[in-house]
């Protein structure tokens, strides 16, 4: 039985190219429910555990910090996702945990048995996340889904285009000379697709579409699952190139494979990357706090 269970020709011929919402049936699973997250807290590499807490005001993204979560249990752990302001990332669960991995590979099989798409450099991830707690306006630059498992939130999905997000911040993006949160007004929002999710919704938007996230008043489980296509990894060498290029002072513009300057593009960042000529670096923001038990101590 297929975890999507709406799939349509149109769908499938979309996926990767366009936003999509979709029906699945992954939240019915006892590997979410109370239990099945705390054995996955207890299991999780704790040094790889992402906590963070957040403002309330959607255009004060500087409000994120980074914490730690100590040495917890995973019960104490998803204690205070219900009855604080925090938002635990586990990355690439799939790597660490067996049933993560095998969720990686029954997800994709189905992908490419409706869409025929090939994928990659997958991350299949979980965040567990308190009551109204946000994630602020940013881009990725894999191609993203998002599975709904508990709880509701709202998704604002904007254009990759001005004035929600310019080729340099592209550029500055995929060369990691700055974090993924991008400068925001709330008067962007009429520019956005905004998708409801509910257990056992997904949705999946387009490569790099800038997005943010709020939750509703209860305790949230998601699914996030990042990859890669022959095509997106395209893109994103192309973006790369463009970024080194335009600090030598050219105005380079997105080309789509297979357009002969867009493969030139991505061997010129192939090589860019091998011979270190580009200084990159992951931003990586201090810890400010430590979760002990149900608060946060600074």
């Amino acid at each position: 039985m297929s975890i999507i269970t709406d799939w349509t020709a149109e769908k499938a011929a979309s996926l990767t190219k366009a936003n999509l919402g979709f029906d699945h049936g992954l939240h019915e699973r006892p590997m979410f429910n109370d239990e099945g997250l705390i054995s996955l807290l207890d299991r999780y590499p704790r040094d790889k555990l992402g906590v963070f807490t957040m403002g309330h005001d959607p255009v004060d993204w500087q409000s994120w910090r980074r914490g730690s979560a100590g040495d917890l249990s995973g019960e104490e752990l998803l204690r205070a996702a219900q009855e604080g302001r925090i938002w635990l990332n586990l990355r690439h669960a799939n790597d660490y945990l067996p049933e993560y991995a095998a969720l990686e590979e029954e997800i994709f099989a189905e992908k490419r048995a409706h869409a025929g798409i090939k994928t990659f450099k997958r991350d299949l991830g979980m965040l567990i996340s308190s009551a109204n707690a946000q994630v602020f306006y940013h881009l990725d630059v894999p191609l993203v889904s998002l599975w709904q498992l508990r709880g509701q939130k709202k998704v604002w999905v904007y254009p990759v285009a001005e004035p929600c997000v310019g080729a340099e911040q592209l550029e500055r993006v995929v060369l990691k000379e700055t974090a993924e949160q991008l400068a925001f007004r709330l008067d962007m929002d009429a520019e956005a697709e905004v998708f409801d999710l509910t257990p056992g919704k997904m949705v999946t938007w387009r490569q790099n579409a800038p997005h943010r996230i709020e939750n509703g008043p209860m305790l949230n489980v998601s699914l996030s699952v990042e990859f890669m296509t022959p095509t997106a990894l395209m893109r994103a060498n192309v973006l790369y190139a463009n970024g080194v290029m335009r600090k030598a002072g050219v105005r380079p513009r997105v080309q789509q494979a297979p357009h002969p300057t867009a493969l030139a593009k991505i061997a010129f960042a192939r090589a860019a990357k091998m011979s270190g000529m580009t200084k990159t670096f992951e931003r990586s923001l201090p810890e400010t706090f430590r979760l002990d038990g149900q608060r946060l101590s600074a």
